[in-house]
């Protein structure tokens, strides 16, 4: 979330930028400069009884000694009738701390300079392409169709067992899905990452350390009984490592990375766009996060989206760089860089991965913040990017691998898969 003194240093910057993300922050922010003003006043005020209330029980102890017992009980009866006055300000000054909390959780991060304005997926920016198009011809095959040719992803067993959004992997389909699980988990490895297995079900501070809470379109699994929350993203509980710890100054830059399964209710979600693998309820990931300086978080950036970029060179898929405008960013993000890749046979991008810089806003929360060489502390910049995420690789690799004989596997995979087509 913004801190205090974020709002306070420009207010009507903050509420010009919220204004890119859709957001109309004029009331609110104001409302949060007006609470705390009166935070600050009370403060004083309970400050200003204590060190009356110091000074009276300081006396008591001296009146008694000079034998003025009559002066020692008015002192403690002013005592009593302090305290009673010092607990109202205390009960005023945590509803006034309680109320400003609660504002700043409905707050959006401000995003930074380098979003473009913009409503919807439309507006978005193509940053770059990389990557050659397969021509497969007009009767090349979607995926849902080849996984049921050679019988390796059974959607009707899914919604048997589990419901729609719950696909079976099967033979081959399931070892190429451990074959790129392995092989993103091994790339991060190379690049610095360290790898941690994480829980994939979180608490409730959980979900608020990194903004899935509230949940206001209701897009995570909640089991009610226990009060915990299935994962929609392993940058969850992996980013909750660091809640309320204050980092040395030579821990930093953090890099984690993990594989984890992915729960998302996808509530609302219907029509093409979520046939096959295109939109799950269930799907596996493997995530990378950063912890980072603040002055060195964009570098930061740029070096993960070079990570995410190299996956898919290496898997000769056809991919472009998407600046989100601030109308198609998530809640928590101050930038995001979503890659796509192409699906010949739907002849449409598929997202694979988003890549984002929170800035200060989840460290915030957190607690999460770092002592430097000044002996300060200070908040952390968190980052986090899919690298990747599998259902639409998956039909990417399918359909556009697809030949007559049967599906190629692309080259970097096959030590991890042990063959080199499905057929």
């Amino acid at each position: 979330m913004l801190t205090i003194q974020q709002i306070k240093e420009d207010p009507q910057r903050i509420i010009e930028r919220l204004a890119v993300k859709g957001y109309d922050g004029t009331v609110t922010i104001n409302k949060i400069l007006e609470l705390d003003d009166n935070r600050r006043k009370t403060q004083l005020s309970n400050d200003t009884k204590a060190a009356e209330l110091n000074k009276l029980a300081a006396s008591i102890g001296k009146l008694m000694k000079e034998g003025n017992k009559e002066e020692a009980e008015k002192a403690k009866a002013a005592v009593a009738a302090l305290k009673e006055e010092q607990k109202a300000i205390a009960d005023e000054l945590a509803r006034t701390e309680t109320e400003i909390r609660d504002i700043l959780l409905t707050i959006p991060n401000v995003p930074c300079d380098m979003v473009p304005e913009g409503k919807t997926a439309e507006d978005n920016v193509v940053e770059k392409t990389g990557g050659n198009m397969p021509d497969l011809g007009d009767d090349a095959l979607p995926h849902w169709e080849l996984a049921k040719k050679y019988n390796i992803i059974d959607f009707d067993l899914g919604v048997k067992i589990t419901g729609a959004g719950f696909p079976v992997y099967l033979g081959k389909g399931a070892r190429l899905q451990r074959a790129l699980i392995q092989f993103f988990l091994d790339e991060a490895g190379k690049a610095g990452y360290l790898e941690v297995q994480p829980p994939y079900v979180v608490n409730e501070a959980s979900g608020y350390g990194t903004g899935q809470l509230p949940d206001k379109e209701g897009q995570m699994y909640y089991v009610s009984e226990d009060n915990l929350y299935l994962i929609p993203t392993a940058e969850v509980p992996v980013t909750n490592i660091y809640r309320d710890v204050i980092l040395s100054d030579d821990r930093l830059p953090v890099k984690n990375c993990a594989y984890s399964a992915c729960f998302r209710r996808e509530a609302g979600s219907y029509g093409k766009d979520v046939r096959g693998l295109n939109r799950l309820h269930q799907f596996d990931k493997v995530e990378i996060v950063r912890i980072e300086k603040p002055e060195n978080s964009y570098a930061a950036l740029e070096e993960m989206k070079d990570h995410v970029q190299g996956l898919l060179d290496k898997l000769g898929l056809p991919w472009h760089i998407l600046r989100l405008c601030g109308g198609d960013m998530s809640f928590t993000s101050a930038i995001t860089f979503d890659f796509e890749v192409f699906s010949a046979a739907q002849k449409r991008w598929l997202e694979v991965s988003s890549v984002s810089n929170f800035e200060t806003y989840q460290a915030n929360r957190l607690k999460c913040r770092y002592r430097g060489e000044d002996k300060k502390t200070r908040l952390c910049h968190t980052l986090n990017g899919s690298a990747l995420a599998l259902p639409r690789i998956m039909a990417a690799i399918l359909e556009n691998n697809q030949t007559p004989e049967g599906i190629v596997v692309p080259e970097v995979l096959r030590k991890y898969t042990g063959f080199d087509i499905i057929d």
